[in-house]
């Protein structure tokens, strides 16, 4: 960000320092930078649900969506939250203990030069899968502080200690249960957006025919908190059909923002690969891959936005829903194919490393479980924390499946019904009653799929609408034609001695040798972590280098 748009503040006892900076302007709704308690002072990295519990800090109970520094006379402690989707990153030094919300940071204050000193090891799950499946960093001895953990450093020594987080209960079986069992969920959301009703303008909310946004909406209304919707897509388009009755429902505003078309254009100039990688670095830290589309800077809005990002905690998270056979030995072959994917491609070395990542995942009793909290600590806390970063630079999105209380709720309900999607359909029917014979999008409900109510009295939701298939799904990224195939292959085969230690040289050629590569992502993710170890960030911005013509296939 511009250096102009930020803000600071330091504080300094015996043997501690504490530096924060922020592009947010300061208001009633977030603590100062730096809160003096006593004789302690706290700093908050994200929001809290009420600012008035930084006083409670560091409790890992408390709602919102933050990590927390707490420095005292030769005292410092550090806390993530149940997803850690605000990171906390610590490095160790003969005289230093170091801990920030930015791994680089902590890198250079770690070093004794300015060079930067890469664990080429640890990138091997960014190729396998653009993000982080582990605590490690692309930097020599920075490591990123597991969810819900506290770090302490007392007397010169550091201590981690995580906490268990919330385990599930039984499920409940009677309609009674399941009511109560849902009232710690629904509590939490609704205190998620209780600050909302104070705001100075709507909330808009980016709606779909899903089941995570209709939830927020649902969730919105019961709060009475005023709010628009808006929705991308066609008329045609089951997210504007599904949204529009959502809107007539609720009595919304709701706004059809219509994709450009592009049929009648057979190629777009897209940004070249190497402008590109270089603001993902940049904003992301080497632990998102350049396949991803981050969000690039504006000037800080306090406009209110929300949409349904995480909401796949509420439902089990991803992995488990990519599943039909929910048997043990099925779950742990999706353990292990999240972490040894593509592993062919990769140095035995490599394989080792993955499997010692896995190995205590699978050997937890409950798989099920332990596929919610691999989404968890690395789909949310690595993936979408990373991502985030670029989007935190506009604007803080409310964001109610990513606040603390929200996620320990979740967790405290058994897996098995939070993945048959009652849970969230009954949250719907609380919130919201009209919406209970407005169909979903994609897949139906999986605890009615193929089932009739048995009584006459019983309410059955109605029919799904399937997911459109349409000619507008064709993605540069995704089908990215020779030219820019050849402008991947050329850094990639270009710096594969930077690259041997984790993956099989000839293997990478193998997949670049077709005109238009057949594993797109992957060539992302190689490009990617190649331009980091050859040094394109940090430092200056590339010299602009010419668009790539990408044609339709």
């Amino acid at each position: 960000m511009p250096s102009d748009v930020i803000r600071g503040q330091e504080w300094h006892g015996a043997g501690v320092s504490l530096f924060a900076w922020s592009n947010e302007p300061g208001d009633t709704r977030h603590p100062p930078l730096l809160h003096t308690n006593s004789a302690k002072v706290t700093g908050v990295n994200g929001h809290l649900a009420d600012p008035a519990d930084v006083n409670q800090l560091p409790d890992p109970s408390i709602g919102g969506c933050f990590s927390a520094w707490t420095a005292g006379d030769r005292e410092l402690t550090a806390t993530t939250a149940a997803n850690r989707i605000c990171p906390v990153f610590y490095a160790e030094t003969a005289t230093l203990h170091i801990a920030a919300s930015r791994a680089l940071l902590a890198h250079l204050i770690a070093q004794r030069d300015e060079r930067l000193a890469f664990d080429v090891m640890a990138l091997q799950t960014m190729v396998r899968s653009g993000y982080f499946l582990s605590d490690e960093t692309p930097y020599v001895g920075v490591e990123a502080l597991p969810p819900n953990s506290r770090l302490d450093v007392r007397g010169g020594s550091r201590t981690i200690t995580r906490q268990e987080l919330p385990r599930p209960k039984p499920a409940p079986k009677t309609r009674r249960e399941k009511r109560a069992a849902l009232d710690e969920l629904a509590a939490a959301l609704l205190a998620t957006v209780a600050p909302l009703r104070s705001a100075a303008e709507p909330v808009n909310l980016a709606l779909t025919g899903g089941r995570d946004t209709r939830v927020l909406a649902a969730l919105l209304h019961a709060a009475k908190i005023p709010f628009r919707v808006t929705t991308n897509g066609l008329d045609t388009h089951p997210d504007v059909i599904l949204a529009r009755r959502i809107a007539a429902e609720l009595k919304l505003e709701h706004t059809v923002i219509t994709p450009p078309q592009t049929e009648d254009r057979d190629a777009m100039l897209v940004e070249h690969p190497l402008a590109r990688a270089w603001e993902t670095l940049r904003t992301c830290e080497g632990m998102t891959s350049a396949y991803e589309s981050i969000v690039g800077y504006l000037p800080y809005s306090t406009k209110p936005t929300m949409s349904g990002q995480g909401g796949e905690t509420l439902r089990a998270g991803s992995l488990n829903l990519l599943q039909t056979d929910l048997s043990d030995r099925a779950l742990l072959r999706r353990i292990g194919a999240t972490f040894l994917k593509d592993e062919k491609l990769f140095t035995a070395a490599a394989n080792e490393h993955a499997r010692e990542q896995a190995r205590p995942w699978q050997e937890r009793q409950d798989k099920l479980e332990a596929l919610h909290h691999i989404y968890l600590s690395y789909r949310v806390g690595r993936w979408q924390a990373s991502a985030r970063a670029g989007a935190l630079r506009r604007g803080d999105s409310v964001r109610p499946y990513l606040d603390n209380r929200v996620v320990r709720a979740a967790l405290s309900l058994d897996q098995r019904w939070s993945l048959s999607e009652e849970p969230i359909y009954s949250l719907i029917l609380r919130f919201a009653p009209k919406l209970r014979n407005v169909p979903i999008e994609g897949k139906p409900w999986r605890f009615v799929d193929g089932r009739a109510g048995r009584w006459p009295w019983e309410h059955v939701p109605p029919p799904h609408l399937p997911a459109a298939r349409t000619g507008g799904g064709w993605s540069w990224r995704t089908s990215p034609g020779p030219a820019l195939t050849a402008v991947l292959r050329e850094q990639v085969l270009g710096s594969l001695d930077a690259l041997e230690a984790i993956v099989n040289p000839d293997e990478v050629r193998a997949m670049f040798a077709d005109p238009v590569v057949k594993k797109p992502a992957t060539a992302w993710n190689l490009y990617t972590v190649s331009t980091l170890l050859t040094g394109l960030y940090p430092g200056k911005r590339p010299e602009a280098p010419e668009r790539v013509k990408v044609y339709r296939p």
